[in-house]
């Protein structure tokens, strides 16, 4: 706890959590009451088929994996009553043979060859097919070649026996091979938790291998179960939506040698795109977690599952470390593997989130205009409109701008004309001076008029001089001032008129 505030603040708080807390610091009463799980936290799913019908003999098609995922309890059952009836059938045949040929009553005649010698009852015949079909061979029963019928139930009782044996103890030996119980050492977290990670918004939970042997191939998957109808009308029990923990990037690929954290970032692709930690408590949906990978030891494929729902995820939540680094290896402390910790959230979803930052900059001209030098003002203000589907430009902007009364027209010849009057500031100031008259290569050709539309740049050239310069322009009647100017100022005017 200290190491943790003083590594993180004072304002943090470890939270223990169970598996019945909400996460919203809620009192027990008021809590939710727990519903109906489709996974539970084990594994196991909720589901039991009914109403087959017909379709029950389908099982039987498939016997052995039938057999395979019966219970144990039931496994066992028919391993014992199948090889009893199997042993009671064999030794009655055996007895029936005796029985018809009468060796069973000139069983001690020493003269007499019976077909199986020393075969005087049923218990005899029992005894004599349990030491042949078990390979004991005591010597004492053994059956004779005076006895042809003997000879082929014999060679019948070898197949049925191997047939029976095969099968059975295939089964058993499958059933206790079965990987299920390699997925008790895989750990989930009990929580899921929803903080922000990287500058985003991120549900995460933990996993973690018990075993020092690998999972070869681990891969992690997440659905997300949750009913909805659809704009037909259609209700849908339990859709299953995707949920990306790192498919596009190879994230969802684990080296699982020690705790994981998996991250499913929020964003516009994410079905809690519009969760927030208010509609959280009204929300009904369950995460189902599931984990596969190669067991190394044995070279099977094993799954591993479990599930949260919306009472278990916390919203403003991070997973406490568990890995510390001692004298010469890593330490894993499992203790702490189920540990959250508190740290501050927007209590607002992504899409709100987003909303508000388009509020908060209304123009967005990184996103809706193009960045080149040479866009001008009104482009991007015909973008916005465009986007918004209005056709005026909002009080804002035109108090900035000062043209909301003008048509569109006009505003793009007056954006023209201010780009090129504001371009001039990159010319060195000799070639501002000769382009601030419009046109001097053109007055040859306008004539009278051209001159006289002219005369107004240079007025105000000369209103822009020093208050001497002013004088001396003044007294030369609105001319060229060449009398009155200095050597080099007149030289610069006379350059400027060439």
């Amino acid at each position: 706890m200290s190491a943790l505030r003083k590594k993180f603040g004072d304002d943090y708080q470890i939270v223990t959590t169970s598996s019945s807390g909400s996460g919203f610091g809620q009192p027990a009463a008021e809590k939710k009451k727990k519903r109906q799980r489709f996974v539970d936290k084990n594994g196991r799913c909720n589901v039991q088929h009914g109403n087959l019908g017909g379709e029950t003999s389908r099982y039987l098609s498939d016997l052995f994996t039938t057999l395979v995922d019966l219970k144990w309890r039931w496994n066992l059952f028919i391993f014992i009553l199948t090889y009893t009836v199997a042993w009671l059938f064999m030794a009655s045949m055996w007895w029936v043979i005796a029985y018809i040929r009468g060796d069973l009553n000139q069983a001690h005649d020493d003269k007499y060859t019976p077909c199986v010698a020393n075969v005087y009852n049923f218990p005899s015949a029992f005894l004599f097919f349990i030491e042949t079909e078990a390979t004991i061979g005591y010597g004492y029963r053994y059956i004779t070649d005076k006895c042809p019928e003997g000879i082929i139930l014999f060679l019948f009782q070898s197949i049925l026996g191997s047939i029976v044996d095969a099968f059975l103890i295939g089964c058993m030996f499958i059933k206790m091979s079965q990987p299920k119980k390699r997925a008790e050492t895989l750990m989930f977290s009990e929580h899921a938790a929803i903080s922000m990670r990287d500058g985003k918004l991120t549900l995460m939970f933990r996993v973690g291998n018990l075993r020092n042997s690998h999972m070869v191939s681990a891969q992690i998957r997440c659905k997300l179960l949750k009913s909805r109808q659809t704009p037909e009308g259609e209700f849908l029990p339990l859709d299953q939506l995707e949920l990306d923990v790192g498919f596009s990037t190879g994230a969802d690929q684990l080296f699982l040698v020690s705790p994981l954290t998996i991250c499913h970032v929020i964003d516009t692709k994410s079905p809690f795109y519009e969760l927030s930690q208010r509609s959280m408590q009204t929300e009904q949906f369950e995460i189902v977690v599931i984990l596969e990978g190669i067991v190394e030891t044995t070279g099977m494929t094993c799954q591993a599952r479990t599930s949260y729902t919306e009472d278990e995820v916390l919203w403003g939540h991070r997973f406490f470390p568990v890995i510390s680094l001692e004298e010469g290896f890593f330490k894993v402390d499992y203790s702490q593997f189920h540990a959250t910790f508190e740290v501050p959230t927007p209590p607002y979803s992504v899409k709100e989130q987003e909303e508000a930052l388009l509020m908060s900059s209304p123009l967005m001209a990184p996103s809706l205009c193009n960045s080149r030098e040479r866009n001008s003002s009104l482009d991007c203000l015909e973008m916005l409109e465009d986007a918004e589907s209005t056709t005026k430009l909002p009080a804002k902007l035109q108090k900035m701008t000062g043209r909301d009364g003008l048509p569109r027209k006009l505003l793009r010849m007056s954006s023209t004309t201010s780009e090129m009057t504001y371009s001039l500031g990159d010319l060195p100031m000799k070639l501002q001076r000769i382009s601030s008259v419009p046109g001097v290569s053109e007055e040859k050709q306008l004539g009278p008029k051209g001159t006289k539309i002219g005369a107004e740049p240079i007025s105000q050239s000369v209103a822009d001089l020093p208050p001497k310069l002013q004088r001396l322009a003044g007294s030369g009647g609105g001319g060229r001032m060449e009398g009155h100017l200095p050597p080099k100022l007149r030289k610069m005017n006379s350059d400027r008129f060439t």
